[in-house]
């Protein structure tokens, strides 16, 4: 056999390439857990829910939805390569767990505004520079991530003035957590609709 016929051999012995894998886009997923979940806590800081057990529903979201699958979503967008989205939906997702975990024990033992105030003025600053980041993504994002970010910040005045409720500034934190809420749930219906459709119904104005 010659060297030619050998290598023709062995070339048709070798597998196929394997096809590429397609991911969905895990940022829809991510925006609507956001949204959903910060929207209803929202409500309660604004003082609309005044119910008193209305923290549990905000804690189920806040563990599945807002946590688990929002985490979720930051792993694919890792697994897509992208950093950002990655950071985000990571992150928030962590936050919302961490919200779910803190929320009771915080009611167990008592005054612990000041250590709230600066846990809170955390996640603006992280909040902030991604928006900073969110500059060369589009203009609903970045809407979302300011809205979100002046969100955490006024909470954590508000937490800091005493945590006295319902506090001017916690409340006027939660008109912007809603505002953060409904452009989130635009942007994560835009990504939906757009992708289903095949075209742009919905513009999320790309930077």
């Amino acid at each position: 056999m010659t060297d030619d016929t050998s290598d023709s051999v062995r070339a048709q012995a070798r597998p196929a390439d394997p096809t590429p894998v397609a991911y969905a886009d895990p940022a829809p997923l991510g925006l609507a857990a956001l949204a959903m979940t910060t929207i209803l806590l929202s409500l309660i800081n604004t003082n609309l829910l005044k119910e008193p057990a209305a923290i549990f529903p905000v804690l189920g979201l806040a563990a599945f939805y807002g946590g688990l699958a929002q985490f979720i979503a930051g792993l694919f967008e890792f697994r897509r390569g992208n950093t950002f989205g990655a950071t985000l939906f990571g992150s928030l997702g962590a936050f919302w767990l961490t919200y779910w975990w803190l929320v009771p024990r915080v009611a167990a033992f008592g005054d612990v505004h000041n250590a709230l105030g600066l846990f809170l003025l955390a996640w603006g600053i992280f909040t902030a520079y991604m928006a900073v980041a969110a500059l060369r993504t589009s203009l609903a994002v970045l809407a979302v991530l300011v809205l979100l970010a002046i969100t955490y910040v006024l909470l954590a005045i508000g937490e800091f003035q005493g945590g006295m409720a319902p506090h001017v500034v916690t409340q006027i934190g939660g008109w912007f957590g809603i505002a953060s809420g409904l452009v989130a749930w635009y942007a994560s219906a835009a990504a939906v609709i757009n992708a289903t459709h095949r075209r742009t119904l919905l513009p999320t104005w790309p930077r």
